[in-house]
């Protein structure tokens, strides 16, 4: 069985360790490109979105390099996620092709067909092997999502533009080569070395943006034209609110979801609307508690959940004092554009920071000369009107 799946960021390696090590001829999915995105469009329904979009390309290209077999995942609810592996295969086969789709949903939600599934997947390899090579690959995501963490806060310090990348792929590649636990275990080390060598510069007044919004849009850098790497050699520090890793434990072995995103979002929308809709809403209330400056919510073009979302986010913004930037993707969207965007938001967080501090500077100055102890010298009492504006 020639097996391919989804390209889902630098996850994609350990989903390629783990089909390997069951044995199977692994055609790896290559980074989504604009003939991805193209043939995706051309061969998807209109209105399908654009992770739709993607993975149909993907799986294209795939086919074309001799798979013949998929493997994907989905939600079941009120989202179109749970349709995607039919739709898929349908078109697929329209096409000339015939590939066997593995098409997961959560183990707690349909456990027997899960089963069928694995069983099918294990091929020659007995159950508890089977386990063993889930946890390897699991230690191996683990292990990508700290990287890829930590190079989010070293990106917007670097002193090099585009040194925390190259030291990020050269992390990556390290875990690529792991083999065992153990393996994984030194090249996640040798990773986080890796990147706390990249030149940085401390004096950088950093700003912290957080990042919501649909799962495949945030995971997958090629469906957000790279966003966070944009950002960060903006100056800008990020954080995601879904990795592989929090997903897979709130969503695929839960069956409540994120619990804390969900009670911050239900004086806003108690209601479960599918997709990440409603964690899109209390990841905002969560970030905006955090004192963080700003968030993006980032969202495909026509999706439901994340349309219901964005249309509370100008009250979230105002009630929370945090500005919210809802972009909408589809295959139209250019990598131009949305960098023109992300200029001009985080002028506006700058801008915010700085009535910020100009603001709290005045009551500092208005408590202390409130104090009938104190009298300002003549050149300190210039400077405190200028900041409260007294001054022509």
């Amino acid at each position: 069985m020639k097996i391919s799946f989804a390209h889902i960021g630098a996850a994609t390696l350990a989903m390629e360790r783990l089909l390997k090590d069951l044995g199977h001829e692994v055609i790896a999915p290559l980074q989504p490109t604009a003939r991805t995105f193209s043939l995706g469009a051309i061969h998807s329904p209109e209105f399908a979105c654009i992770p739709f979009k993607i993975l149909m390309g993907t799986y294209l290209e795939s086919m074309e390099r001799g798979a013949d077999a998929l493997l994907s995942a989905g939600g079941r609810g009120p989202c179109r996620a749970g349709y995607y592996g039919e739709i898929h295969v349908r078109i697929l086969r329209e096409l000339g092709y015939a590939p066997q789709m593995f098409f997961i949903w959560p183990p707690y939600k349909v456990p027997l067909d899960t089963y069928k599934k694995l069983n099918k997947l294990r091929g020659r390899t007995s159950w508890i092997q089977l386990a063993q090579v889930i946890k390897k690959a699991w230690k191996m995501v683990m292990a990508i999502d700290d990287l890829e963490l930590f190079s989010h806060r070293v990106r917007p310090l670097e002193r090099e533009k585009g040194s925390t990348t190259k030291a990020f792929n050269k992390a990556l590649g390290y875990i690529k080569e792991a083999r065992t636990e153990e393996e994984i275990a030194e090249a996640r080390d040798a990773g986080m070395l890796t990147l706390k060598k990249v030149p940085t510069v401390s004096e950088r007044n950093i700003l912290r943006v957080g990042i919501v919004g649909e799962i495949y849009v945030q995971i997958e850098p090629t469906a957000n034209f790279f966003l966070e790497e944009t950002l960060g050699e903006m100056g800008v520090e990020c954080h995601r609110s879904i990795f592989l890793t929090n997903f897979v434990r709130h969503d695929v072995f839960s069956r409540h979801g994120d619990l804390n995103a969900k009670e911050l979002a239900k004086p806003y929308l108690p209601e479960k609307i599918g997709g990440h809709g409603q964690n899109s809403i209390g990841d905002v209330v969560k970030f905006a508690a955090h004192g963080f400056d700003g968030v993006i919510q980032l969202a495909p073009f026509t999706c439901i959940p994340e349309i219901v979302a964005k249309s509370m986010m100008p009250h979230l913004s105002r009630e929370l004092n945090i500005p919210v930037l809802t972009l909408f993707i589809d295959e139209q969207t250019g990598r131009g554009g949305i960098e023109t965007r992300l200029e001009a938001f985080v002028d506006l967080m700058r801008q915010k920071r700085v009535r910020e501090e100009v603001n709290s500077d005045n009551e500092t100055f208005a408590q202390v000369a409130s104090a009938s102890t104190f009298s300002f010298p003549q050149k300190q009492k210039k400077y405190r009107d200028i900041l409260v504006g007294k001054a022509e």
